[in-house]
């Protein structure tokens, strides 16, 4: 399915926000402090799943464009999702260019501090907002993955660890703990700090949940996003 025809069509138009060489689409409607992100291009199922969330809600919703997990800045490669730092960002672009100059990241670093701004600044909420963000995983990373560097864990479907929340705020944490969904709370992730948008959010005391599926269970990635969505308040004080 074509990334075109997956996006919701939202009455206030749309605008991209660009990164390096990456692109961010933006579709907006309304004036709700909510903000939603999908940051892989390869997660096709959490896009599938945000785009036709939105189809009827409010809020502001970012989609990275293309297929690709990886994205160029800089004319090197990162995870998206590993830019929300510096050391971070440094350490993905080590990562994925081993052939990479320390001039040539110094460079790339310079392109993420020049348009990292604007983004966040379209993408982080007033305060009190939150964000959600959707993800997908595979056989190699599942909820076991984050109780270690967790405050907090809700485990009532321990046979079904792909399938979780991650929160930053520990007041959201307690609404999803009444759920039938796995969860954990991470404020003060126990780990070096590696780009992510989770850990900005924590770091700033923004509200923020991930939302984590096994790639291809649409069903169960719209039902959990729903269920996340009209439960967790629209702002917290």
């Amino acid at each position: 399915m074509a990334f075109v025809a997956v996006l919701p069509q939202m009455s206030c138009g749309q605008r991209s926000i660009a990164v390096g060489d990456a692109r961010f689409r933006v579709a907006e409607r309304g004036a709700s402090p909510r903000r939603y992100i999908h940051i892989h291009g390869n997660e096709q199922t959490a896009r599938r799943a945000l785009a036709e969330h939105m189809r009827n809600r409010d809020g502001r919703a970012f989609f990275v464009e293309g297929d690709g997990r990886n994205v160029t800045v800089g004319g090197l490669t990162i995870d998206p999702n590993r830019m929300f730092s510096p050391v971070g960002a440094r350490a993905s672009f080590k990562r994925l260019n081993p052939d990479a100059t320390p001039d040539a990241i110094s460079s790339a670093l310079a392109v993420l501090e020049r348009d990292l701004p604007a983004l966040l600044r379209a993408l982080l909420p007033p305060d009190g907002g939150l964000i959600i963000s959707v993800h997908n995983n595979s056989e190699g990373y599942n909820i076991r993955t984050e109780i270690p560097i967790s405050e907090a864990r809700h485990l009532p479907e321990p046979g079904v660890p792909n399938d979780f929340f991650l929160l930053t705020d520990a007041r959201d944490f307690e609404v999803v703990k009444g759920s039938p969904y796995n969860a954990v709370l991470q404020t003060k992730p126990a780990t070096e700090d590696d780009g992510s948008l989770s850990r900005l959010c924590a770091a700033r005391g923004v509200r923020y949940v991930n939302l984590e599926c096994f790639a291809g269970r649409l069903a169960r990635q719209r039902e959990m996003l729903r269920w996340v969505d009209e439960a967790l308040p629209m702002l917290r004080p």
